[in-house]
């Protein structure tokens, strides 16, 4: 199959051109950025989670239910997947 390459007649035609010609990413460079942060959301709200067991295992430790890994990282978590849904919807600019 040949393609043969015709010059556009109008300067609508030649704008269609080249929009197509050019090669366009789904994502710009800031829809990345708001994908690290929240990626750094979701980490820094497992991490969070982290910890909290006991040495010896017939030694309760009460720290397993601190605000810190019941309510902060869960909430850390779930931002973080907000932002990541934002970050894959946000249109670029035109």
């Amino acid at each position: 199959m040949d393609i043969k390459k015709t010059k556009p007649q109008s300067a609508e035609e030649k704008k269609t051109l080249e929009k197509t010609s050019t090669m366009q990413f789904a994502f710009e460079k800031e829809n990345y950025k708001w994908m690290l942060v929240g990626l750094a959301l979701i980490v820094a709200g497992f991490l969070l989670m982290i910890g909290g067991g006991s040495d010896d295992p017939h030694v309760f430790n009460e720290k397993i239910f601190n605000f810190q890994r019941l309510t902060l990282a869960p909430l850390l978590i779930l931002a973080g997947y907000v932002v990541e849904i934002f970050a894959i919807m946000k249109r670029p600019r035109d």
